[in-house]
């Protein structure tokens, strides 16, 4: 067999490398996977902006919104995590990091794995723990294995699910957690009025979410127009925001009560990642409402500013931050029933796996170009 080509960054601000790794020897309980499509995350944007909180080893591979084919798999890799068989020519999903199975958060909490105190990722214990590494899906091919990391994850998706579809499955997911443990708390009904603070691509997620999950009514607030609150509004939200034309933080506030009517909204979800977003959604929540938190979870933001807001209005936070193995077979069940309702393939703009392809993805994705950015390395891979 060939090398596998990975793109790689030597660090925040640099710019993609085209390199090979080798190609590796399929273990027992182990899986090839040949990358279909896989997006460009806030994540790894906050990646490589510098943002992250932790040292991290570079150079790698980013990409953790993918699907593939399986293409080699171990004799003793039978099924999947939710028990469906696979074999080779089964459609797959990953999710970013593999929970150790081990620490005390896999042990003691496992419904908060993403809580995992040793997390590992594609490759790390087989071999591939030098640079470039075969991790991350802007890459030709991702290998897992789960005698070496038996926390792995791996879901087969719907055979009719086209992999570019797929490919959204693991960003929504994170959307639908956030709006679960609100249920759970009684502060997510069924007709309640529901804002998005930002409409980047897990806002337009949430979007979905919130409809499928019993929303009365969506309100968006983000920009630009062309493409994200235009394609907002084709996602059902009944208004949109835009902070353009509503430049300070009382004008946004006033514009959404007036949608909203009188009180507030029951339930503001931020999606944004901006630090003053807090502050300002607070003001367009009704007193006792909701606010859940997705945007906030690296150094870059400042403090939030009028703390004492979350007591006077008598509201409830959820900080909400990706997932568990539970909460992602749910995401891929609600992309395939929802399938025909939304114009998903409208939030993604294809790029070509080379050097070029994945640096105009990330740049487009960074200036707000594109609703979501999605690396293609086999074209004839797409409806697959």
């Amino acid at each position: 067999m060939g090398n596998i080509r990975v793109a790689t960054f030597a660090g925040p601000g640099a710019s993609p490398e085209i390199r090979e790794v080798p190609w590796p020897k399929v273990g027992r309980k182990a899986a090839l996977i040949q990358i279909g499509a896989c997006g460009v995350c806030g994540t790894d944007l906050h990646i490589l902006k510098g943002h992250w909180p932790k040292p991290l080893p570079w150079p790698f591979t980013l990409g953790h919104e993918m699907t593939g084919i399986v293409r080699e798999i171990g004799p003793e890799l039978k099924t999947d995590w939710m028990d469906l068989p696979i074999t080779v020519g089964s459609k797959i999903m990953i999710p970013p990091f593999m929970p150790c199975g081990s620490c005390y958060y896999c042990k003691h909490y496992p419904e908060h794995a993403n809580r995992c105190q040793t997390p590992v990722y594609y490759g790390r214990y087989l071999g591939f723990d030098k640079p470039p590494h075969l991790w991350g899906g802007w890459a030709e091919y991702v290998y897992v294995d789960l005698e070496d990391l038996p926390g792995t994850k791996i879901y087969r998706l719907p055979d009719d699910m086209p992999l570019r579809l797929g490919a959204l499955s693991e960003p929504l997911t994170s959307c639908i957690r956030g709006f679960a443990r609100a249920q759970r708390t009684g502060g997510f009904k069924w007709g309640d009025t529901v804002v998005i603070q930002g409409t980047g691509p897990i806002g337009i997620l949430a979007i979905a979410a919130a409809r499928e999950m019993g929303a009365g009514r969506v309100i968006a607030v983000g920009a630009p127009e062309t493409p994200r609150l235009a394609l907002a509004r084709r996602f059902g939200a009944e208004a949109t925001v835009n902070i353009e034309d509503y430049p300070s933080a009382e004008a946004r506030i006033a514009r959404v009560r007036e949608i909203v009517g009188g009180y507030g909204a029951d339930l503001i979800m931020d999606c944004t990642g901006h630090p003053t977003a807090g502050p300002e959604g607070i003001e367009m929540l009704r007193d006792s409402g909701v606010y859940i938190e997705m945007g906030q979870f690296t150094d870059a933001g400042a403090i939030m500013t009028n703390w004492h807001r979350f007591v006077a209005k008598d509201i409830t936070i959820h900080g909400s931050w990706a997932f568990t193995a539970n909460d992602l077979a749910l995401g891929v069940q609600m992309l395939s029933h929802a399938r025909d309702r939304y114009p998903w393939y409208e939030m993604q703009t294809l790029y070509p796996f080379d050097a070029d392809g994945v640096s105009r993805a990330v740049a487009d994705a960074m200036a707000m170009r594109t609703v979501k950015s999605t690396i293609v390395p086999f074209p004839e891979l797409l409806e697959a």
